[in-house]
């Protein structure tokens, strides 16, 4: 897949204990954007945040480090990253999605990734 110029970034900002079923909304949006053909999705945990609730999670109190943020990235096509957020929108029931502008100026694999 070739990748450059304008695209779309896909952010989505939701807890680490969010679920689908039974297993993570995590996991569930990365299979999904694998099993779609996205350029790539790349997921972050954080140490330290809030949201609509006002209520902080950090990994400075224990009692609090279960239910830290999670940053999902997702960059590629407008076309390909509008069509997904329209199928992930009813997975986040609490959250925050954005699409913004991008310019990919480089995509590429690893020389580890080769052959």
């Amino acid at each position: 897949m070739e990748l450059s110029g304008p695209a779309k970034r896909l952010t989505i900002y939701i807890g680490e204990r969010d679920h689908f079923g039974r297993h993570s909304l995590t996991t569930e949006i990365v299979k999904r954007a694998h099993a779609a053909g996205l350029a790539g999705v790349s997921v972050f945990r954080g140490i330290e945040g809030y949201g609509k609730s006002n209520h902080i999670h950090t990994t400075r109190i224990l009692s609090l480090s279960e239910d830290l943020p999670v940053c999902i990235v997702i960059i590629d096509s407008e076309a390909a990253v509008g069509g997904f957020a329209e199928e992930i929108s009813g997975l986040v029931e609490g959250g925050v999605v954005t699409v913004e502008d991008v310019e990919v100026l480089r995509y590429s694999r690893h020389a580890r990734d080769e052959g």
